[in-house]
């Protein structure tokens, strides 16, 4: 037991680690730095993440640690669970800024939707490495989408765009990566156009419309429906080179930037920390990407390279769009920095991510 522990640890990414570790305690010192504007002054949330912190540090040992391939054959069971949780939040979730997305147990709010992403890159996975060898039809692209779209149409009813978006580009990702025919891409380019219509027409509400419309324009309402984004924009163009200092920011301790510890935590970043400062956790992120895919001629499995490639698409898109909204590039859509943002269930899902991605790192070394 005890030389199994070694050879584990041996095997295990420690760069991969040290990147995720390193954006982790950069979400926590500007977490921390927003909480010491804040009226009450106990840090809650600051606390509330190291908490979080520590259980997902916990969770990535734990999954780095259980055999992937026993998750791989459970991946049925998970997919189900998921849809059933789904269901089950819809009914008995809470509603936080319009979306019944959450579960509150003892005062913390679990968002399943986080944990739903892996679960359908471990479903897609596993389907499509049944498929290495085999010629990509019509019916497997078919089958995928439907396992893909009833989560996402779930996830739609709730509403959260912003994570129906990611499970939506998480199956684009791993279509591309089974390398599916190009005709099939032209069906999604044009099947997205038509949902999009619909939803614009009949489903989305008026302040999603609005956030679309401030993407464009967002100087056209600054005080009202734009403000977000143009402080965001002020907050990222007042850092400078070397930034504010921490807990000095203007627009995040004066409270002028919304939902500065969770979407716009990247403009805190900007302002207290300053061009320096964003080019450390850009770098962070790119060592992780970098490792991601250097690992992967290594990996001697399809399984185990699709996951890879979902887990770090997961990441590199939410970090993408994220970014994106702070500069105003994007539109806001309501979704975390990765590592970096205030929130439990983001948090802790991701590091589990992270966790599976390195035991599949470690079997491929040890059988290689």
């Amino acid at each position: 037991m005890l030389n199994r522990f070694r050879t584990y640890l041996k095997n295990f990414d420690w760069i991969i680690f040290a990147a995720v570790l390193l954006l982790v305690t950069f979400g926590l010192v500007e977490i921390y730095s927003v909480a010491l504007g804040q009226a009450s002054g106990n840090l809650l949330n600051f606390k509330k993440q190291l908490i979080f912190s520590g259980l997902g540090f916990l969770g990535l040992f734990l999954f780095s640690f259980i055999d992937y391939r026993f998750l791989r054959s459970l991946n049925r069971y998970f997919y189900v669970l998921a849809v059933i949780i789904l269901i089950a939040v819809l009914f008995l979730g809470q509603t936080i800024r319009g979306t019944k997305g959450w579960f509150s147990f003892f005062g913390l709010g679990l968002q399943p939707v986080e944990f739903v992403k892996i679960v359908l890159i471990l479903f897609l996975a596993k389907y499509f490495s049944n498929l290495a060898t085999k010629i990509k039809t019509t019916r497997h692209f078919l089958t995928s989408a439907l396992g893909a779209a009833v989560l996402i149409i779930l996830v739609i009813f709730q509403p959260d765009f912003g994570s129906a978006l990611i499970l939506g580009a998480i199956w684009l990702i791993m279509i591309l990566a089974a390398g599916f025919n190009k005709k099939y891409f032209i069906i999604i380019g044009l099947a997205s156009i038509v949902v999009l219509s619909i939803s614009w027409l009949f489903l989305f509400k008026d302040y999603q419309k609005e956030r679309v419309l401030n993407f464009f324009n967002p100087g056209a309402n600054a005080l009202e429906s734009g403000y977000n984004i143009s402080q965001a924009i002020i907050a990222v163009g007042s850092g400078g080179l070397t930034g504010k200092g921490v807990g000095f920011g203007s627009q995040s301790q004066l409270k002028f930037l919304p939902e500065a510890q969770t979407d716009f935590i990247f403009a805190v970043i900007a302002e207290e920390l300053g061009f320096f400062g964003v080019i450390l956790v850009l770098g962070f992120y790119f060592i992780f990407f970098f490792r991601c895919f250097s690992v992967l001629k290594k990996i001697n499995n399809d399984f185990g390279i699709y996951f890879l490639l979902g887990a770090a698409g997961l990441i590199f898109i939410q970090m993408f769009i994220n970014i994106g909204m702070n500069l105003g590039i994007m539109p806001v859509v309501g979704l975390p920095l990765p590592f970096v943002s205030y929130g439990g269930s983001s948090l802790v899902s991701l590091l589990i991510l992270v966790g599976i991605v390195e035991n599949i790192i470690i079997k491929s070394k040890i059988s290689y």
